[in-house]
């Protein structure tokens, strides 16, 4: 009789939390100031409270648009040129709009090899292009900026020319002026296309800017890949990743820092991808000291 009587106050007692429509705070909740990660969202009864579903059913709406969104290939030419201004001697020529073998979004994201790829009137735009520049020898470049619309085109629109500035203006303060290539803006494209865009401007090294795979707290992240001796077929152990670039992840000032060590490097050793590890973290410790910013983890206590 006994064991039936508390079987019945353990149900009851469990019907009236489920009827409890209060939320539950989590103490966890206090850790959300430091990261984006969904962490310590109380509940309501043994569910999300409604403001943490709405708010992770918009983050999964945003990361499927990001991805779905076609890259404005127009205007993000013309942000280039309005953030790039200062340094048009550099790129005296317009950007080449090219295009991957993945004719539509579809086809994209279902044959990953067709983006790696340059269709055919996309290889004839660089082919002119070097005629047309090829004078007593075929012209030489130091460095192609390409960049690609990936998984996110989303960030390439909002991240890359605010990156640009950062990492020209560093170009700029080299000892010897590098030589560019113009910039190239792939359609449907993915890592490796870079390779052959490289490849066909004959350039000694590539970086190329490309939307990362959204997450639920990330929709706009740019990745930026390095490559030393860009070539159809390269591993991607040979290249270098700088990733989550935004304003919310990795700021533009920092990651144009890193690119710039890692093509600084690339030029003394001739070699990227695990070749060339990267040490901008302990060259710029100091610039973080100097900006009051903590060297340690919010997890660590302080000495």
């Amino acid at each position: 009789m006994k064991k039936h009587l508390d079987s019945q106050t353990a149900s009851g007692d469990r019907l009236g939390h489920l009827k409890n429509g209060n939320v539950v705070d989590n103490p966890w909740q206090t850790l959300r100031r430091y990261t984006d990660a969904r962490i310590g969202l109380g509940r309501a009864g043994i569910s999300l409270p409604t403001s943490a579903m709405l708010g992770f059913q918009l983050s999964h709406a945003k990361a499927r648009d990001a991805v779905k969104l076609r890259l404005d290939t127009e205007l993000l030419s013309q942000q280039l040129q309005q953030q790039l201004g200062e340094f048009s001697a550099d790129f005296p020529h317009s950007p080449l709009v090219l295009h991957s073998q993945a004719f539509d979004r579809t086809s994209f994201l279902q044959r990953p090899d067709l983006g790696r790829k340059l269709n055919g009137a996309s290889r004839n735009t660089l082919l002119n292009f070097m005629t047309q520049q090829q004078g007593d020898s075929e012209p030489e470049y130091d460095l192609a900026i390409v960049l690609a619309d990936g998984l996110s085109s989303l960030a390439v629109q909002h991240n890359a020319a605010p990156f640009l500035k950062q990492f020209m203006a560093r170009i700029h303060n080299e000892k010897s002026p590098s030589k560019l290539a113009p910039l190239t803006i792939i359609e449907q494209g993915r890592v490796a296309i870079g390779d052959e865009v490289g490849q066909s401007l004959n350039a000694k090294a590539v970086l190329l800017l490309i939307g990362e795979r959204p997450g639920l707290s990330s929709p706009d992240s740019l990745g930026v890949y390095f490559t030393w001796g860009p070539k159809v077929g390269v591993n991607d152990s040979q290249r270098n990743c700088i990733s989550n670039i935004r304003p919310a992840g990795l700021g533009f000032d920092d990651a144009a820092q890193r690119a710039m060590y890692l093509l600084t490097q690339a030029r003394r050793i001739k070699r990227s991808g695990i070749q060339l590890k990267d040490h901008s973290d302990y060259t710029s410790r100091d610039a973080f000291v100097q900006r009051g910013l903590p060297k340690r983890s919010f997890l660590t206590k302080p000495s």
